[in-house]
């Protein structure tokens, strides 16, 4: 089975700064595509940010220049800095994982982190 495990979540003051980690563990033969989603009560869940396996990023309009998404493939590890948060980034970040097996790529969603932005 395959486990992505989240942490780093909490409570931060606007303009503050919070590190996301997310770790897969488990029986998989590579990772394509990492990336980080949010999810506020009542609303969809959005992307924030995503990398491919060779590094290549993609970013939500609302949060270039203000989070960086990176990952370490030795350690089957993706991170999402984020930086001069604002109150309207408050969400539960969802870690998100395109495990490969074999010839099958298959999403696996970790369990999710409370990012609360607050004064």
């Amino acid at each position: 089975q395959v486990r992505l495990v989240e942490s780093g979540g909490g409570l931060v003051q606007p303009g503050g700064s919070l590190r996301l980690s997310c770790a897969a563990s488990g029986s998989f033969r590579s990772i394509s595509a990492m990336g980080w989603y949010r999810q506020v009560p009542g609303k969809q869940r959005e992307l924030v940010a995503t990398t491919t396996s060779g590094g290549s990023t993609n970013y939500a309009d609302s949060v270039k220049g203000r989070f960086t998404i990176s990952r370490d493939n030795a350690k089957d590890t993706v991170y999402l800095q984020m930086d001069s948060l604002r109150p309207e980034d408050t969400a539960v970040y969802y870690c998100k994982a395109d495990i490969r097996r074999n010839a099958v790529i298959t999403p696996y969603w970790g369990q999710g982190t409370q990012v609360t932005v607050s004064s």
